[in-house]
């Protein structure tokens, strides 16, 4: 019965983790998709940007220049990552495949364990039983 409760556990574990995988699988994919859609973000990037009004007073106007052309510069290095990004959900796929299958390795491994320790644990009683004389001595 305890090996039964062990790896009853273990794949209630298993099948928990593979739903969590899924769902952020499915949420990574849905993000990396649908990446290309913020592309008109990057079109006012350098131009509208300012410092927050607290910081504003503390900043020299020529700082304050110089990253907005830094700005102006990266918009379309940035716009150009977020048209690819609909490429990356393989990648995304495969990453989360990776995760998933280290994350199920490792819960059999605990599985093993359990099963280990119940082992020991029953090994340990029935030597007990059979020797009370030896176990109480050691003890």
């Amino acid at each position: 019965m305890p090996y039964a409760l062990v790896w009853s556990a273990v794949f209630a574990l298993l099948a928990l983790w593979s739903l969590t995988a899924w769902a952020l699988h499915a949420v990574g994919v849905w993000t990396v998709m649908n990446a290309g859609a913020l592309g008109g973000v990057t079109a006012g990037l350098g131009g509208a940007w300012q410092w927050p009004a607290w910081l504003a007073p503390w900043v020299p106007p020529a700082l304050t220049a110089a990253v907005a052309d830094a700005f102006t510069a990266l918009a379309p290095f940035v716009h150009g990552l977020l048209h690819a990004a609909p490429a990356l959900a393989g990648g995304v796929t495969v990453a989360a495949w990776g995760v998933w299958a280290v994350g199920g390795l490792l819960l059999v491994m605990l599985g093993v364990a359990g099963h280990a320790a119940i082992v020991v644990w029953r090994r340990r009683a029935s030597l007990a039983m059979a020797r009370p004389d030896r176990m109480v001595a050691a003890g």
